[in-house]
């Protein structure tokens, strides 16, 4: 029917032209082309509409660009449902058929599985810039036998740096650039607003302690270096003193080295991952008092308590999981409120949170994201 409609429309050239996108749909979509974050070029026959994510979470940076970001997915790993339950059950709540998505793997390099990727029959896949580094060629070769585009993005290894490449390829991807455009906006006005004030007032920059994922081995201190939310504490105007010692990523700190350093501002991250553990939890379904309560175990610990942080109440918490979504402006307001509480006293990151669940996100973010431990 539609075939036929499309022939007859092509015999009036006019109105052939107009209804031609319409009615004879994606097949004539044009081609899109774009640079991904490893620097290779990808063309895909028309915006993707199958998509498998290599990293399940990646699914808020879609609900970011499209109204039903669920319908884009062909598959994907099982990373945010089963690590983060809590925000799984925000997107499950805007969208049931989430538990019918296919699973291709556990959001880890060894349980991706290329096979499984390629039997959900996707036009795109989506790998994470942590995701396919150990085998990329073998990946890449077996997607490319089959025709099927793969492109790398960022929120997790770098996220200060490819967020916004990250989300524009994304945009570009699936056709929506315009959604992509105005978020990236956003996004880099808060920023900016946050790297003028310290630009133009230069402050001192206090010594900061992040500990990641904190309380849940017991002792002190797994923490970022540079990159990762390192680099959102340089950018907030803080001194990691981590990065100090710690070439990579991440890595851990003694106490000793802690002590000797004795940061003035402590902030601790964590999520539900570490409920029963004796770690911070925060992050969706879970209330103010009870993220408190949870930070004040954390910082009880024998050695932690004796920080100047500690002592003095600079202490902080952060659901870990922001750094690695695009919202990531969240952290970047944060931190910058902890590290600098007078420069930026009219910071609110819960003003900015709820403007990106009104204007931006398909699934609303809601819980307790980050606390302070002084009410």
């Amino acid at each position: 029917m539609i075939a036929r409609a499309c022939r007859a429309f092509l015999c009036r050239p006019l109105f052939g032209l107009l209804a031609l996108a319409v009615l004879c749909g994606p097949a004539w979509a044009a081609p899109v082309t774009l640079t991904d974050i490893a620097g290779r070029t990808v063309t895909l026959p028309a915006p993707a509409r199958r998509i498998v994510l290599a990293e399940g979470r990646q699914l808020i940076a879609l609900a970011l660009l499209d109204r039903d970001p669920v319908a884009l997915l062909a598959g994907w790993s099982a990373d945010l449902r089963r690590r983060d339950p809590s925000t799984y059950a925000l997107v499950r709540a805007v969208f049931p058929k989430v538990d019918d998505v296919p699973i291709v793997g556990e959001g880890s390099e060894e349980s991706f599985s290329v096979e499984k990727a390629l039997s959900v029959q996707p036009d795109l896949v989506v790998l994470s810039g942590r995701l396919g580094a150990a085998r990329p060629q073998q990946m890449l070769a077996q997607f490319e036998a089959a025709g099927i585009p793969v492109i790398f993005v960022d929120f997790f290894a770098h996220p200060f740096r490819n967020t916004v490449p990250s989300l524009t390829i994304l945009g570009r991807a699936i056709g929506r650039e315009d959604e992509a455009r105005a978020y990236v906006d956003f996004y880099q006005s808060r920023m900016a607003r946050i790297s003028a004030r310290l630009k133009a007032q230069a402050p001192a920059r206090p010594k900061v302690l992040l500990e990641a994922h904190a309380g849940g081995s017991g002792e002190c201190c797994n923490a970022p270096g540079r990159g990762s939310i390192g680099d959102f504490i340089d950018f907030a105007g803080g001194h990691n003193i981590a990065a100090d010692v710690i070439p990579g990523t991440h890595g851990r700190l003694s106490l000793e080295y802690v002590l000797r350093e004795d940061p003035t501002i402590y902030v601790a991250t964590g999520g539900p991952h570490l409920k029963g553990t004796g770690g911070l939890v925060l992050g969706p379904g879970f209330t103010p008092q009870e993220a408190r309560a949870s930070l004040a175990e954390v910082v009880a610990r024998a050695g932690v308590s004796q920080i100047a942080a500690v002592r003095t109440g600079d202490v902080h918490g952060l659901f870990h999981n922001l750094v690695n979504l695009p919202l990531n402006v969240l952290v970047a307001e944060a931190l910058a409120k902890w590290i600098h509480p007078d420069l930026f006293a009219d910071t609110d990151p819960a003003a900015t949170l709820k403007e990106i669940n009104t204007r931006f996100l398909a699934v609303p973010f809601s819980g307790t994201y980050w606390i302070d431990l002084k009410p």
